[in-house]
């Protein structure tokens, strides 16, 4: 079965940084695309960054510059570090994958994370 665990999460303060991590587990995902989203309160979800299972990445335009996401294969986790945080930014983050290698784009895969929550004060 498969599973993917976010972590990192938590309350930081307009301008810092979190990382987030994604563990998963029940089948390799080393020549999967995958990314994160976001939902904030009361809003559609909503793509953030995807990466390739070579590492290539793709970003919203708000995101770029200041958030990076990354991956280790041999550990099956996929990781968004993100810097200079704004309030804007306080939503749900889920870790996504696709089954198979496609191209990243805005779009989502198969597989879902519970999601974890970032909260930026002002």
């Amino acid at each position: 079965q498969v599973q993917l665990t976010e972590s990192g999460g938590g309350l930081v303060q307009a301008g810092g940084s979190l990382r987030l991590s994604c563990a998963a587990s029940g089948r390799t995902f080393s020549r999967n695309t995958m990314g994160w989203f976001r939902q904030a309160p009361g809003k559609e979800r909503e793509f953030v960054a995807g990466i390739s299972w070579s590492g290539n990445p793709y970003y919203r335009s708000s995101v770029k510059g200041r958030f990076t996401i990354s991956r280790d294969n041999a550990k099956n986790t996929v990781y968004l570090q993100m810097n200079s945080l704004n309030p804007e930014d306080t939503a749900v983050y889920y870790c996504n994958a696709h089954r198979t290698a496609v191209v990243v784009t805005n779009l989502p895969g198969e597989y879902w994370g519970q999601g974890t929550q970032v909260t930026v004060s002002s």
